[in-house]
């Protein structure tokens, strides 16, 4: 779609400028924001038609020292509304909706966020979303920066434990994140079964970074979290980036490259045309 007519819809359509078919999550920091004690997020509502058990991304106390210590903040950058996760977590508690995402249907996501210098933890895991099995193998996909804020994705299968290897694989490219401005991040994972490929964009439709994975059809990812790789009660918040997130969105199939640059387009010009 041409650029001038993609102006004149955004705020009013850009949600039908994004694909409906396969979409499973869709967190939208101006829709769905449950507050508590001021500008605490309790819960983030899923707007993608799914079914009950994934409408919604919760607060989570278990493994925290200090209860609610794990709620991102409602801020606004830009002019728009965001969450600023700092080692913070909101997580979807069903345990197996977001399996296939890594074993054979394949999948796409999008994030808009922003960085923030990243504190001391586990070292370059950094991660802003992630369904990684809390134990085992840890087999999922996670999105993730380097101590440094250059980011990197990937899917682990669940066949070996590794950080990292080609079970594990890890996608990255070296651009380092400008601070507190948005950024657009895309994953795209190839479906079907044997070895399937991975691409991560950065800021353009066109793919920065590629690798592969063998995919294994009896893995057994775990719960979707935002703001950090799992859901991760015995070492809360280590894992997670600081940061900000304005829009969420993973569709449970791979999209196509003129769908996925139409989806850059939209939100580039929604999030990133006032800066």
């Amino acid at each position: 779609m041409h650029r001038l007519a993609l102006l004149a819809l955004i705020g009013t359509a850009t949600a039908e400028l994004l694909p409906e078919k396969g979409l499973v999550i869709d967190l939208d920091a101006d829709k769905g924001v449950t507050l508590e004690d001021g500008d605490k997020v309790a819960v983030w509502t899923n707007q993608a038609a799914v079914t009950p058990s994934t409408k919604e991304f919760v607060k989570r106390d278990e493994g925290r020292k200090e209860a609610g210590s794990g709620r991102p903040s409602l801020v606004k950058i830009k002019g728009r509304a965001a969450l600023d996760f700092r080692q913070q977590e909101l997580v979807c508690m069903d345990e197996d909706a977001f399996d296939g995402l890594s074993t054979g249907k394949g999948h796409t996501w999008i994030a808009v966020l922003a960085v923030h210098e990243q504190r001391e933890g586990l070292k370059d895991v950094n991660s802003f979303f992630g369904n990684l099995r809390n134990g085992e193998k840890y087999e999922g996909i996670w999105g993730c920066l380097n101590d440094d804020n250059t980011p990197w994705w990937g899917a682990r299968n669940g066949i070996t434990f590794g950080r990292f290897d080609a079970n594990n694989p890890k996608i990255e490219v070296p651009a380092k994140l400008t601070s507190d401005k948005f950024h657009l991040l895309a994953g795209r994972m190839a479906a079907g079964t044997g070895t399937v490929a991975l691409e991560l964009f950065v800021d353009s439709a066109k793919a920065a970074a590629t690798g592969e994975v063998p995919v294994n059809a009896a893995a057994n990812p775990s719960r979707m979290a935002i703001g950090q790789e799992r859901d991760a009660t015995s070492h809360p918040g280590v894992e997670s980036f600081d940061g900000q997130i304005a829009r969420f969105l993973v569709w449970e199939r791979p999209l196509t490259d003129e769908e996925l640059s139409t989806c850059f387009q939209a939100l580039e010009l929604d999030y990133l045309k006032t800066e």
